[in-house]
């Protein structure tokens, strides 16, 4: 009954002991390269579309100033106060707009960027530039306190090729994590012995006695 799953081991062991070193590693880059190829074709396109507004200090106020605020719009645009006004324009949900709307500033020019990824490159443009919008709205409202004014600097356009990895990166992303997974199999796997023989039986403990006994 113990003998069995040693039994059933022995097939394999020898089987892995008789492949080439480089098969594994060929092995694994193909199935990986299968494999992210094929997830690159079955998954939806992404389009990313991008909108810039930018923070121009009126005759109250200067330029670091300005900067200062454009640091605080970008935090402000994915709130739920401008996303509330936005959604009307761009006719989705706030909640679309909350999980594929992103801001970035910098720290050197007063400038915003928002930015939409969706499925649909023309909704990835029109998100964008309708946060832009919703954003430059509120900080009208409150120019006469924050002496900024924030105006549109250039408008989202629809993009005509998709931002995410094609099936082609995908696949070659598989191959490599395949090819790599491959070489770490054969580092692991079962080596062959260096002598050709069999090995060398050691006695029992009744047979070592008898010896001992007869010395």
């Amino acid at each position: 009954m113990t003998d069995t799953p040693a039994r059933q081991h022995r097939p394999v062991t020898a089987l892995a002991r008789s492949l080439p070193p480089w098969s594994l590693v060929t092995a694994g880059a193909l199935a990986g390269g299968l494999l992210g190829g094929t997830y690159g074709l079955a998954r939806t396109p992404a389009y990313t579309a991008t909108s810039y507004v930018v923070a121009v200090p009126t005759p109250k106020s200067d330029t670091a100033t300005a900067l200062g605020f454009a640091q605080a719009y970008g935090r402000v645009a994915t709130q739920l106060a401008v996303l509330g006004d936005a959604q009307v324009w761009a006719g989705v949900p706030v909640r679309t707009l909350q999980d594929s709307v992103r801001t970035a500033t910098s720290p050197d020019a007063p400038m915003v960027a928002v930015t939409a990824t969706s499925s649909r490159p023309d909704l990835a443009a029109d998100m964008a530039n309708a946060v832009s919008r919703a954003l430059t709205r509120h900080a009208a409202d409150a120019e006469q306190s924050t002496h900024v004014e924030l105006q549109q600097f250039a408008r989202a356009v629809r993009p005509t090729e998709p931002s995410s990895a094609s099936a082609t990166v995908t696949g070659l992303v598989g191959a490599s994590a395949g090819g790599l997974l491959g070489g770490l199999a054969l580092l692991v796997r079962p080596r062959r012995a260096d002598g050709g023989g069999p090995p060398a039986a050691v006695p029992g403990p009744a047979v070592a006695a008898d010896a001992h006994g007869q010395l």
